[in-house]
């Protein structure tokens, strides 16, 4: 949990000093991003399930 929290936190400060610099924020967009974390978190998860199935 405090991974997340410190994840949270600098995501934050990260916003902020972008946005105070008016640059384009260092993110894809919102639906692409999400998208993108949610298919690299099952391909990690089926490769877990494969591993333990057809490997070991």
């Amino acid at each position: 949990m405090l991974m997340a929290i410190a994840s949270l936190g600098t995501g934050i400060l990260v916003g902020l000093i972008f946005s105070a610099l008016k640059l384009p924020l260092p993110a894809p967009p919102v639906l692409a991003g999400i998208m993108g974390i949610i298919g690299i978190f099952l391909g990690g998860e089926i490769w877990k399930y494969c591993a333990e199935r057809f490997f070991s």
